[in-house]
């Protein structure tokens, strides 16, 4: 089962960051990410760029509103993710108490992957979708 490990950090922990030394932070990352890669189970890890540089587009109105980002409420900022294959919701949950990005302000989400075959197989969409990852080699 594919899982969604999403990052999610507040303002005071994303200002927290802007003091590590940034040699040591990939270096800690990195650790992680090969006992990941070890273990046989990442299969994607993504950072986000700044949220100072994101754009939202608002489907409110019609046509849709295009403003500078993030949202204005936003508490907690997604800063990055990772997409795991393990055999369980349980077994997310202990990669993701492993993380080296800890302390006040951080969070972990973790999300099931739904994958295609859960999907109607007999949908003329969802064939496509199915050939299109054949053909790339995503299935």
């Amino acid at each position: 089962m594919k899982y969604m490990l999403i990052m999610r950090a507040d303002d005071e922990a994303y200002a927290s960051m802007g003091d590590a030394d940034f040699t040591e932070m990939l270096e800690t990352m990195g650790r992680f990410n090969d006992q990941m890669i070890r273990a046989g189970v990442l299969l994607a890890a993504e950072g986000l760029e700044d949220p100072a540089e994101s754009v939202v587009v608002d489907y409110s109105s019609d046509p849709p509103v295009v403003t500078d980002g993030p949202y204005g409420e936003t508490k907690e900022l997604f800063g990055g993710f990772y997409i795991l294959n393990v055999s369980s919701k349980e077994e997310a949950v202990e990669w993701a108490k492993r993380s080296p990005m800890t302390g006040r302000g951080f969070k972990t989400e973790i999300r099931r992957v739904t994958t295609i075959d859960e999907f109607p197989q007999d949908n003329e969409w969802i064939r496509r979708e199915r050939a299109w990852r054949e053909a790339t080699g995503q299935l």
